[in-house]
């Protein structure tokens, strides 16, 4: 599957700047997409790959510590009785539910970079699981599947960005991003679950989502009623990094308890962190260079432009449209996606209907091909089965959910 979209990706990038050069007379579209996949060749191993590198040593270092003291045991210990309905494969106590726990939680807080360390750590423990190394199993593509929803309790990088471009209100798009990357999230649980036969409506099941459900209502209806703008922004700063602080305070702690030596017990799994960043390489760069051909072959404009069309003919509103863009990168490209939102708050309006869509679709979902190059690529997982189109479904949930959410407080 990964293998046909790849190629897709240059096929259709050629044929779009082929159009544009013939009948458009754009002589420079060439120029552009070569340009583009020398930058991004280059970003991927500059500003993607050796950054992390030096993340991944320090997080795979103490995630060594806190398994040696027993507290990512303990973890897996609490969230079993839910993981092992929804991921089967997984051993209740198998260390890869810690890890997992690890990285949904701080992918919720919005701490990119301790995330995902924990991801590919929680990516490696399954593939010890898997007895097909070079094909996804279940418990992966559930994983990546709900990676890939993106689910952030406070999308705080996108409300710095609309006060950066003088919004009124920055936050007023919190609740809506919440809402539109929950469905995401539900939407992936629920189509990877239907392909692996998982029974939602098991009761351990039904109580785990409810409470979740629950938690994130009241968390969202408490902001809303009682906080300001502000006090939001304090309080994702100070909780996210107390709170990953903590972290890694408990897990020496704990070492320190059961005797372990913490600065061996850190070396040996930071080793591992330059040799990961290392062999994903190869996977960041290609993708990220198809990628780049897509962008710049002007596939995106071509697309928007055939949407508002049929809309039109099918006299529907199109006044969404112009944030269309973004939720066609986002599955492609995090900094791609940020580029477009940006683009549409400053040509709609930072506080236009346009501009508080864009971010909201940007805050919807994560990006799926990036994660799946990096992620199936840390281990060496080349047939993704039906990752793609599960991640993709619950990106396209996301979207829709997007627009109609806009549409209910902004529309």
């Amino acid at each position: 599957m990964l293998n046909y979209i790849w190629s897709g990706f240059f096929l259709v990038g050629f044929l779009a700047a082929l159009a544009q050069w013939v009948f458009m007379g754009d002589t420079e579209i060439f120029k552009r997409v070569i340009d583009g996949t020398f930058e991004s060749a280059k970003s991927s191993v500059m500003d993607i790959a050796l950054p992390l590198a030096g993340v991944m040593t320090l997080w795979l270092g103490i995630m060594n510590i806190g398994e040696k003291a027993g507290a990512v045991g303990f973890i897996a210990r609490v969230i079993a009785p839910f993981f092992s309905r929804i991921f089967p494969g997984v051993p209740k106590d198998h260390p890869a539910t810690g890890h997992m726990v690890m990285n949904f939680s701080a992918n919720m807080l919005g701490l990119d970079n301790a995330a995902t360390p924990f991801g590919l750590k929680a990516m490696e423990s399954l593939q010890e699981l898997n007895p097909n190394k070079d094909e996804a199993s279940d418990a992966q593509i559930m994983f990546l599947v709900i990676q890939t929803s993106g689910l952030t309790v406070i999308p705080l990088s996108i409300m710095a960005q609309r006060a950066i471009l003088g919004a009124a209100d920055p936050s007023d798009i919190f609740i809506p991003c919440l809402i539109a990357t929950y469905i995401s999230t539900l939407v992936g649980i629920i189509a990877v679950s239907i392909r692996q036969r998982i029974n939602l409506f098991h009761p351990v099941v039904l109580a785990w989502l409810g409470g979740g459900t629950a938690v994130i209502g009241g968390l969202v209806w408490y902001i809303a009623a009682f906080m300001s703008k502000p006090e939001i922004e304090l309080m994702s700063k100070v909780s996210a990094n107390l709170i990953l602080f903590s972290i890694i305070v408990t897990f020496i702690f704990a070492a320190l308890r059961k005797r372990v030596n913490v600065y061996e017990a850190f070396i040996e799994g930071a080793k591992g962190g330059i040799q990961t960043s290392l062999n994903i390489i190869p996977y960041l760069v290609g993708m990220l260079v198809a990628i780049s051909v897509v962008r710049n072959s002007g596939v995106l404009g071509l697309i928007v432009d055939g949407v508002n069309w049929v809309l039109a003919a099918l006299g529907l509103r199109n006044d969404w449209t112009g944030a269309l863009p973004t939720a066609l990168m986002k599955p492609l490209s995090g900094s791609g996606s940020r580029a477009m939102m940006i683009d549409a708050m400053k040509t709609y309006g930072v506080d236009s209907f346009v501009g508080r869509l864009a971010s909201i679709m940007q805050g919807a979902a994560d990006t799926t091909f990036y994660v799946i190059a990096l992620y199936f690529g840390s281990v060496g997982i080349r047939r993704t089965r039906y990752a793609i189109s599960a991640g993709m479904t619950a990106d396209v949930a996301g979207m829709i959910a997007a627009v109609f959410v806009a549409y209910l407080f902004f529309g």
